[in-house]
């Protein structure tokens, strides 16, 4: 591991690509992070079509970049002008926009980059450590154990993701459906196709991720166009001081790895991330009637927590193939389009490029710092961009990617037909995410499934054959049992959030 490692630092610093990459990734990321309304899934969804062309370890640097730099952003906002950029950041807004009314802004940023950027370099550490093992256990996984963990994957993500379990499973089951079109991965014979050589290997990947989180995301915010947005004044941004460093460092160690260990279980994702260690803080503080009047603690522990469990959600994604949140599932997507089969078999046959996109990921946890820094000094400015200038923007680069990919007419009518689909089922509170993990799981499940059949000759019992398989489907009966009570625990937090918000915003 260590040997790969060293090797993997030696390839990003060898190459100055990968430092330009990374550099130009957190940037964009926080951008569009900052921007209310805008989330690092959709940022992630429209720079899949760049990725083409690129060597397999700069193009999933370019994604992680962005992925962290995005959630990073969200907080800005948030402590400036009561409005977080993301979901994650909702618990950053009382104490960060308290110390902005006090005339401190400055202050709040600071510690709102530091927090971000310690805490994804520490959650970055054990992520190396604890993907290594887990691979290293999976590598035992059969065609039998891979369907499981693929309908495990499934239920898990199904179970939390949404307001409604049944929801989410129905939502699972469309994208299922949806992946059954196209050749037969066993003896190659067409289905669905209904004599269109388009659909022969099914709707195309990226088309379908830059449809349901992106073009879907767009046709959302159209409701909102015309609505103002507080200006924010330009700040000088500086480090936090030593002896707020020290204060909060404490708070900051204990965040990311709660933070890391919440990211890596599929389903609660940045907003628990953030949420649970700031409660932790706040009880462990001795001055606890401070959180949500300015304390530094307070942006902190959020901060590193919502950092850190993006990059737990990573451990998930990789090693098992089960994404651990929204903008994980469309990473691991990209991982499928640079040609990279997310799972053990990635650190047995890729281990070098594995192991570059770690090193570059702890490199992004440092620029974060810096471009946290430095962008936080302008993003008053860029966060009040007219919405009916941006959101046309984005949907022409939406619509130039998706025909970009194989220069496609077609395919554009596919991210057309899968935003209109998202759309409308959001507007339903139905999730989108199950229907990626269908598209993307469904060829896994089903493969698996039907290779394992002929491995026992018919026999269902391959599927109860050992300690590995009882203890797969076990997991997937716990996970969705436990989904209605993490469900609860997701629904209330966001209630909270939305009254925290409103508290905020009328005081």
């Amino acid at each position: 591991m260590i040997h790969f490692l060293l090797k993997g630092f030696s390839i990003v610093f060898s190459h100055p690509i990968n430092i330009l990459v990374v550099i130009f990734g957190v940037g964009i990321g926080i951008i569009i992070g900052a921007m209310p309304g805008l989330t690092a899934t959709m940022g992630i969804a429209i720079a899949l079509p760049l990725t083409f062309g690129m060597p397999p370890e700069v193009g999933l640097t370019l994604l992680c970049s962005i992925f962290i730099g995005g959630i990073h952003g969200g907080g800005i906002p948030g402590i400036l002008i009561k409005t977080p950029g993301t979901p994650a950041s909702a618990a950053t807004i009382s104490d960060g926009f308290a110390l902005t009314e006090k005339g401190e802004a400055s202050k709040a940023l600071g510690i709102h980059a530091f927090s971000s950027s310690a805490g994804s370099f520490l959650a970055t550490l054990i992520l190396i450590f604890a993907s290594t093992l887990l691979a290293n256990f999976a590598l035992k996984f059969g065609a039998a154990e891979y369907f499981l963990l693929a309908i495990f994957g499934l239920s898990i993500i199904s179970a939390v993701t949404g307001k409604s379990i049944l929801k989410g499973l129905i939502a699972a089951t469309l994208g299922l459906l949806i992946s059954t079109i196209g050749l037969d991965p066993i003896i190659g014979f067409p289905r669905f196709t209904f004599g269109n050589y388009n659909l022969m290997n099914g709707f195309s990947l990226v088309p379908a991720l830059i449809g349901l989180f992106a073009i879907s995301q767009i046709f959302s915010e159209i409701e909102n166009i015309d609505v103002s947005i507080v200006k924010a004044k330009k700040v000088k941004v500086n480090l936090p001081s030593f002896k707020n460093i020290k204060k909060c460092f404490p708070t900051i160690i204990r965040s990311a790895i709660m933070g890391t260990f919440i990211g890596a279980i599929p389903g609660p994702g940045a907003i628990l991330g953030s949420f649970i260690p700031y409660g932790d803080a706040k009880r462990r503080s001795k001055n606890p009637e401070k959180f949500g009047q300015g304390a530094l603690e307070g942006i902190a522990a959020a901060e590193s927590g919502n950092n850190s469990a993006a990059i737990g959600a990573l451990i998930p994604t990789l090693t098992l193939g089960i994404p651990g949140e929204a903008a994980t599932a469309v990473l691991l997507g990209g991982l499928m389009i640079l040609g990279l089969r997310p799972g053990p078999m990635l650190f047995k046959d890729n281990p070098e490029i594995v192991y570059t996109v770690f090193a570059s990921i702890m490199l992004a946890a440092l620029v974060l710092l810096i471009e946290g820094l430095f962008l936080a000094q302008y993003m008053g400015k860029l966060i009040t961009i007219p919405k009916k200038v941006l959101l046309p923007s984005i949907l022409l680069l939406c619509i130039i990617g998706s025909f970009a990919i194989r220069n496609s007419v077609f395919d554009i009518g596919v991210a057309l037909g899968f935003g209109i689909l998202g759309y409308f089922l959001t507007q339903l509170n139905y999730p989108v995410v199950p229907i990626l993990l269908g598209l993307i799981l469904g060829p896994i499940a089903e493969s698996n499934f039907r290779r394992a059949l002929i491995i026992s000759k018919g026999s269902f019992m391959i599927f109860f054959n050992n300690w590995l398989d009882i203890g797969l489907i076990l997991l997937t009966i716990v996970s969705l049992i436990l989904g209605f009570k993490m469900n609860q625990s997701l629904n209330r937090i966001t209630r909270e959030s939305s009254h925290l918000n409103e508290k905020v915003q009328k005081g």
